[in-house]
């Protein structure tokens, strides 16, 4: 199974990625490796604490823009409630979403860091 079939398995439009980058495949595919450094960089776990969560809301902002841009689905979309939910005050609502979304997240790098070994 090829990476985008795979990614499209796991909830990513790719199909809407690409679109936005005029269908090239290679740039796509380069800019799926940015992803995971993206991730690894701004990395965001369930276990944040403390009252002042601006760090965390950067770092969620971050992630939530890279995957955006790649229409990588489930996780822009965990990571947009968890961006609105700390800025609301509401850490202890957000902290469900991200233990909900991290698994995802982690298969869908696991995908990339794959195809990037064998490609």
């Amino acid at each position: 199974m090829s990476l985008f079939e795979e990614l499209k398995g796991l909830g990513v439009d790719v199909d809407g990625g690409l679109k936005r980058i005029n269908g090239n495949e290679k740039l796509y595919t380069k800019l799926l490796g940015s992803f995971t450094k993206s991730i690894n960089t701004y990395h965001v776990g369930a276990d944040f604490d403390g009252t002042d969560y601006n760090e965390t809301i950067e770092k969620a902002h971050a992630i939530k823009g890279v995957s955006g841009n790649l229409s990588i689905t489930p996780v822009y979309e965990a990571y947009t409630k968890v961006v609105d939910l700390l800025r609301a005050g509401k850490p202890e609502e957000a902290r469900p979403i991200l233990e909900q979304v991290l698994p995802i997240q982690e298969e869908i790098i696991a995908c990339i860091a794959k195809h990037s070994e064998n490609g």
